[in-house]
């Protein structure tokens, strides 16, 4: 089954024959649990991870043979930006025109709702794409679990993430209102996305204390999906 997200992908995600060693696909939540400044603080903070230098070191590792990136913004079912096009990492260049335009975007109008299954398809649909790369990994961020539109684990049941690795970053409570249960509620939304969402071989769950910490552990998670690539064509 093709889910309309799917569909909508095959028409924005153009196919290529350039060699890579990864095609990275970075799905940021941005439903409506997430507010405006967490919203600037989940971007910035990507764009900021993309150019610390370890990550830097990583992406830019082996250019003969480089990391294809693409990043979208989603929430309800069907409402998803690609805010980031396939890109070839090639150079310092073009990570840092990647960063300036995550730094850029404004926030869509869109839906409050968390189609977190329909977000993996789209996910799914780009990295058809990039069937010739030697690794595919979606890379998941969100802050709550599914409430609207297909469960994960039945857009995993259903094939279109075969050869894929799936992994997620959950994003705790910035400030708990009434004294500090943030372990508690990260650690249930961990087991949440460790249940129903990542998949594949060598799939994690990466996690941050709210937004403030996003730029940290998105850096933790890119250097531990670009190390499994690296290691992995060693051996």
């Amino acid at each position: 089954m093709i889910w309309p997200a799917l569909a909508l992908t095959l028409v924005l995600a153009a196919p290529t024959d350039a060699a890579c060693r990864q095609a990275l696909a970075l799905g940021l939540d941005i439903s409506g649990s997430v507010d405006t400044t967490e919203y600037r603080l989940q971007l910035d903070g990507l764009a900021a991870a993309l150019q610390r230098p370890r990550v830097v070191a990583a992406l830019l590792d082996d250019p003969e043979t480089p990391v294809d990136l693409a990043i979208f913004e989603w929430s309800d079912p069907g409402q998803v930006r690609l805010t980031q096009r396939w890109a070839s990492v090639v150079s310092r260049n073009v990570i840092d025109d990647i960063a300036a335009r995550l730094r850029d975007a404004t926030r869509p109008a869109f839906g409050p709702s968390t189609g977190l299954g329909a977000a993996m398809a789209f996910g799914a649909g780009l990295l058809a794409q990039r069937a010739g790369c030697w690794q595919r990994t979606l890379d998941i961020s969100g802050d709550g679990p599914r409430n609207t539109g297909p469960r994960p684990r039945d857009v995993r049941a259903g094939g279109t993430l075969d050869g894929i690795t799936v992994n997620a970053l959950a994003i705790g409570a910035d400030a708990p209102s009434s004294g500090d249960a943030r372990q508690v509620e990260i650690a249930e939304l961990s087991s949440y996305f460790r249940a129903e969402v990542i998949h594949g071989p060598d799939a994690f769950v990466e996690t941050a204390l709210g937004f403030d910490d996003y730029a940290d552990a998105m850096e933790r998670k890119l250097l531990r999906e670009l190390r499994v690539v690296v290691l992995g064509a060693a051996q």
